[in-house]
C-alpha cells in the first residue's frame, strides 16, 4: 500500500490545527503550494474544517486531527 501525495498534503494540513482551543483556526494562503490548496478544499469537501481554505476543524476534524497527532507522537518516538 503506499500513500499518495493528496493524502500526505491534507495530514500537513491537518496537523497544522492546534487541539488546545476550538477558536483557533488556519488559513491557508493563495501563495502556498497548490497541493495545499487542494487539501484544503478536499478537507472541506469531506466535512473536516469549516472553509475551503482553512477556517476551524468540525467535530469530525477535531476527532482526525487528534488521532493524527497521536499517531505523529507515536511515530516521532
Amino acid at each position: 500500500m503506499t500513500i499518495k501525495q493528496s493524502l500526505i498534503d491534507e495530514l500537513e494540513v491537518l496537523i497544522q490545527f492546534p487541539l488546545d482551543s476550538t477558536q483557533a483556526g488556519i488559513k491557508i494562503h493563495h501563495e502556498a503550494r497548490d497541493g495545499l490548496k487542494q487539501a484544503a478544499q478536499s478537507l472541506f469537501d469531506k466535512g473536516l474544517i469549516s472553509q475551503e481554505d482553512g477556517g476551524y476543524l468540525t467535530d469530525l476534524g477535531y476527532e482526525a486531527a487528534e488521532h493524527l497527532q497521536h499517531a505523529m507522537r507515536i511515530m516521532s518516538s
